[in-house]
Parts: C-alpha cells; sequence; structure tokens
C-alpha cells in the first residue's frame, strides 16, 4: 500500500493509502471522498473525475493520452496540471502524490 495526498474541494488535506495497479479515481473514491463523482465510471468520457497533480510531481505520471486531452479542453477549470484520476494508474514510484480535485464543472 502506498499513501498519497488527496485535497477535497474545500482544501482539506486527506491522506489515504492505495494499491499499486489501481486508478488515482478509485482510490480517492474508496477513500470517502463524494466530490469524485466519476459519472462514466472510468472510462475516460466524461471528465468528472480531474485532478490538479503537483508540479513536482506530474512527470511521476504517464503522458496523456488524445482522448483525456480532448475532454479536458472541455473544462472551464482545466490547468497545466490537469489530468483525470481515472486515466492516472499508480505505481510505486507515486508514493506520496499530492492530488487536488478540481472544482465541478
Amino acid at each position: 500500500m502506498m499513501k498519497l495526498n488527496i485535497i477535497s474541494r474545500n482544501g482539506e488535506t486527506k491522506a489515504i493509502e492505495a494499491e499499486e495497479g489501481v486508478t488515482l479515481m478509485e482510490a480517492i473514491r474508496n477513500s470517502g471522498f463524494d466530490e469524485m463523482l466519476a459519472l462514466c465510471g472510468g472510462c475516460c468520457s466524461c471528465s468528472t473525475c480531474q485532478i490538479y497533480i503537483d508540479d513536482k510531481q506530474i512527470a511521476l505520471l504517464e503522458p496523456m493520452q488524445s482522448d483525456e486531452d480532448d475532454l479536458l479542453d472541455s473544462s472551464d477549470h482545466r490547468q497545466s496540471n490537469s489530468r483525470l484520476a481515472c486515466q492516472v494508474v499508480l505505481k510505486a514510484e507515486m508514493a506520496g502524490l499530492n492530488a487536488i480535485i478540481a472544482p465541478e464543472d
């Protein structure tokens, strides 16, 4: 299990534990963050699991694919460090990752 730091929309930081191989979306939802809507269930078709990754840690993630990029383009809250949590598969080197749940569109 690895520890991750998740910041809710109201600014509360919560350390969560997750297993390698699950998506960040699953880890956040399984840890009780109701604001992680993930309406499509992780199929990369809705962008309701947008997060902001700490700029110093973004290089730990796999490169963004075009479908994720297109979905994020439709968000009013996209930033340079935006990702869809359903597209971030957790790996051991991501332990300590800091992520902020983006505002709802």
